[in-house]
């Protein structure tokens, strides 16, 4: 098979997601655990109106699963543990000379493993969910959560120096060995190593620099980029620099990378310290976009448009407060993962 990982605004058959269940990522504290409960399902029940949703659901959760979500959403009972499906699921991908689907199952360890994961049950979701829609399981020895990766659908593919070469991952791995990885099972030929990420994302809870926080692709050629317009944030520095480095570099097919800033909500703090608050972490969906918002009414607005006009087609964006996942370490995008639409579906 020559796999290929479509462009996120492709088209979709349904979007996966797995319901958050009792452990470290939920949190000891009732109040934050009903607003992740809250957050997951909002966002669910926001992409119901676009397309299909699964949600794998914990059996301790489906009770609850059942009374928050909308009676469209399709459950799949399962052991969770972690409950980001961007980072722990599988990453479909397509033949397009025979139309089969295939699921890329990533060696997933817990964002490196820092001891605080539990990360066992939901590792095995990729194969179950390729079995469940009867994809071809493309396997991987390569440790990697689709968070760490962005691709254009013809051949790029946007990355961090700081998450496949993280040693903590892949101890042994270089850039030509990931990059020929993922020319194997993404079917990517150019790659844009980004130096890092977002400054909240190193701390000990973060992923040590997803790109899917930073850059994203609206069409082949353009790439919206995270903007911190605050000097006093250290997110400021960060993103002037790779703004700087991404500014003149070209694609798989030759085209120099047109750049729209994304410019970050106005808030810069939370009771942890410096936020990692970005509308670049959104979902694109059929006819629409899932859109971070911070309670931020002005910057929400922007973004909504912004985000709107970056997708090839009509799409109107919606915006859920996305402020109880990033508390969690992440954002929309995260906790969601598309599945493409292929011949015949």
């Amino acid at each position: 098979m020559a796999w290929r990982m479509p462009h996120e605004g492709a088209p979709h058959d349904r979007t996966w997601m797995a319901f958050p269940a009792q452990g470290q990522t939920l949190g000891d504290d009732p109040a934050e655990q009903e607003r992740c409960y809250e957050a997951w399902s909002a966002v669910a029940n926001a992409i119901i109106d676009f397309e299909p949703v699964t949600m794998v659901v914990d059996p301790a959760e489906v009770t609850r699963a059942r009374r928050m979500l909308s009676g469209e959403i399709e459950i799949v009972e399962a052991p969770v543990d972690e409950f980001w499906m961007r980072d722990h699921g599988p990453t479909f991908v397509v033949d397009d000379e025979t139309g089969a689907l295939g699921a890329v199952d990533w060696v997933f360890n817990g964002w490196g493993d820092r001891g605080w994961s539990d990360f066992e049950k939901s590792a095995e979701h990729a194969r179950l969910i390729s079995g469940i829609v009867g994809s071809e399981l493309v396997s991987s020895m390569l440790v990697n959560e689709g968070g760490g990766i962005h691709v254009d659908g013809e051949g790029t593919i946007l990355l961090t120096e700081t998450v496949q070469l993280d040693k903590r991952r892949n101890p042994y791995a270089d850039k030509a060995r990931v990059e020929a990885e993922f020319a194997r099972t993404l079917g990517t030929t150019k790659a844009i190593w980004l130096p890092r990420g977002l400054t909240r994302d190193y701390d000990d809870f973060g992923t040590n620099g997803h790109v899917d926080i930073v850059a994203a692709f609206g069409r082949p050629g353009t790439v919206m980029l995270h903007r911190q317009q605050n000097p006093e944030h250290p997110d400021f520095e960060v993103s002037k620099a790779l703004k700087a480095f991404l500014t003149g570099q070209t694609d798989a097919a030759g085209r120099t990378i047109e750049i729209i800033d994304l410019p970050a909500p106005a808030t810069i703090r939370d009771a942890e310290g410096f936020v990692d608050y970005s509308y670049v972490n959104h979902l694109v969906v059929n006819g629409g976009v899932i859109a971070c918002g911070f309670g931020d009414e002005r910057g929400d607005a922007q973004a909504r448009e912004i985000l709107e006009a970056a997708y090839p087609g009509d799409r109107r964006a919606v915006t859920i407060d996305a402020r109880p996942i990033f508390a969690g370490g992440g954002g929309i995008h995260c906790i969601t993962q598309q599945q493409p639409a292929v011949k015949g579906s």
